[in-house]
């Protein structure tokens, strides 16, 4: 039996706390306190970052305080506050998912010896969330938004009622979304999520920075049949009970604050539902783990359809790594978004070219580089089964088979929606044959710099390069991207040539064949080049990439 059946089932709902014990909120709130407390005494670098972070916030906080309060009198100035209302919730609730291991009290499971019943463990973990940097610049915001909404006495006595349950949906939220996903954010899945978190906020920088775009030349108007929808969506439907007051609909207003009220009270129920299912179920720790053979478990799903031998064992280790390895996952998420976000949001705006979406080629065929350095020290195994140039190629052409089952699809649909955006399909087949012709340059040269200037990649930490290892780094990609572009001259200069001659408008459409054409070449002859390098220098790729 579990240790984990008893706590929530221990005890009578009578129970009282024995004299001179302190009640549980109070002592959640101080062991808050005290972690905070005692995670800054752990090192001075900690200490200094969570003291510049914290400065960073309340400035930026103060800042949204005064912009907030200044938009008072302006029009439309609700639909902008209810917006932002919503994305604060958004933030709150993907939170957990990526910033886990900033709190230590977002893993219930740590209690799970104590004998506390679901409801007062709710009520002290909720007043315990409450206590915090995030906490503070959301409530700046809900204060901000009443002083830019609210008009008349009435209107900021909803205003107040309505940001501190704005304030507890948003805390709840989170609690709620942490508490439903903690077994995944206890995994290596959720380490990996932690790696992407840099991702996210790089995207959704991108996106408040197209948006902001949009708005300065539109006007916050267009922000209106939005505001319309989400002003009765918690938490923001308590912003909007203040512009409600303000407008002297008092029904609508208590019709928004009651909405917001119930979203609590069913964000609650959630939260203590996952509570009780955590903390009186068993772990992994005491079910028996199914000790049948491998092949007994059923199929080996999409690998199945990969070649037989060599080719498709290789394959298949590519692509788990893609999975699996947080730092090769965060690389490739990396350049799937980067790649798709530069031609898209500049075709969208108006400002792009259709020839921007040779970008995401560019970017997946940087993952081609430094192949060895993602098998760190395991690099052993691999070089172990190469005993000839024939299995060097084996080994560099599955790798490059790997990253081509995703590569090319990937930038033929950014090719293609880049070119719907610009509503410019003539370009299409000589921006198809370009990018296939860039892949298969970068796909050539990577294959010889992985065997030239292998350099490893540690796996604990965010950096991606061993110490002493940086110029190794530099040639290999710089250096390769830089070969892998003038490897491309010859498509180049022929789509310039074809663009601009008389009679060459009708014949770009060769460019598709001849770009896709070269492109394997290409491929095929910086495999064929790389392989000989590979055999003849295992033990020093093997010392280059054992380093981390």
């Amino acid at each position: 039996m579990s240790a984990q059946t008893a706590p929530l089932t221990s005890g009578t709902p009578g129970a009282r706390p024995a004299p001179g014990a302190a009640p549980v909120t109070s002592v959640f709130v101080r062991l808050k306190l005290s972690l905070l407390r005692n995670g800054l005494r752990q090192s001075g670098g900690r200490q200094a970052a969570y003291i510049a972070s914290a400065v960073l916030v309340l400035l930026f906080a103060a800042l949204t305080l005064l912009g907030l309060i200044a938009l008072r009198g302006y029009a439309h100035a609700d639909s902008l506050v209810i917006l932002l209302a919503a994305v604060l919730a958004l933030g709150w609730a993907v939170m957990p998912l990526f910033f886990s291991s900033g709190d230590e009290t977002l893993d219930p499971t740590r209690l799970v010896m104590l004998p506390l019943r679901p409801r007062p463990l709710v009520r002290a973990l909720l007043a315990a969330s409450l206590v915090g940097i995030g906490p503070l610049f959301t409530l700046c915001v809900f204060a901000g938004s009443v002083v830019a909404v609210a008009h008349g006495g009435a209107a900021y006595a909803v205003g107040v009622v309505g940001a501190v349950l704005a304030l507890l949906v948003c805390v709840t939220l989170a609690r709620a979304v942490a508490a439903a996903n903690v077994r995944l954010l206890t995994s290596r899945k959720g380490r990996d999520l932690a790696v992407l978190s840099g991702l996210v906020v790089a995207v959704g920088a991108q996106v408040v920075n197209f948006g902001a775009q949009r708005l300065g030349s539109a006007g916050l108007g267009r922000l209106d049949p939005v505001a319309d929808v989400v002003r009765w969506v918690p938490p923001a439907s308590a912003v909007g009970a203040m512009d409600a007051a303000s407008d002297g609909s008092y029904g609508v207003a208590l019709a928004q604050l009651a909405l917001t009220a119930a979203a609590l009270v069913l964000l609650l129920w959630v939260w203590a539902r996952h509570l009780t299912r955590l903390m009186t179920t068993p772990d992994g720790s005491t079910i028996q783990s199914d000790t049948r053979p491998v092949r007994e478990r059923g199929s080996a799903g999409p690998a199945r359809w990969l070649p037989a031998g060599r080719t498709g064992t290789t394959m298949e280790r590519t692509l788990r790594y893609v999975w699996r390895d947080p730092k090769t996952k965060a690389a490739w998420v990396t350049s799937l978004a980067i790649g798709l976000i530069v031609p898209v949001f500049n075709a969208w705006q108006g400002t792009g070219s259709v020839y921007f979406a040779c970008f995401a080629a560019g970017m997946l065929g940087i993952q081609m580089y430094n192949q060895f350095g993602q098998d760190t020290s395991a690099f052993w195994m691999v070089a172990m089964t190469i005993s000839s140039t024939r299995d060097a190629y084996v080994e560099l052409r599955a790798r490059a088979l790997a990253l081509l089952l995703v590569t090319l699809p990937y930038a033929t649909l950014v090719t293609v929606l880049t070119t719907a955006i610009l509503d410019d399909w003539p370009t299409l087949p000589q921006t198809l044959g370009l990018s296939f012709a860039l892949l298969g340059a970068m796909l050539a040269s990577g294959a010889w710099t992985s065997a030239q200037f292998p350099y490893s990649i540690p796996q604990d930490g965010y950096k991606n390069v061993a110490p002493g290892q940086a110029g190794l780094a530099w040639i290999s990609i710089f250096g390769g991207m830089v070969g892998a572009a003038l490897l491309c001259a010859p498509v180049i200069a022929l789509t310039i040539w074809l663009n601009v001659s008389a009679g060459g408008d009708g014949l770009t459409w060769l460019l598709l064949p001849v770009g896709a054409g070269y492109g394997a070449v290409l491929t095929l002859l910086g495999l064929r080049l790389a392989a000989p390098r590979t055999a003849a220098r295992l033990p020093e790729i093997l010392t280059a990439v054992s380093k981390g």
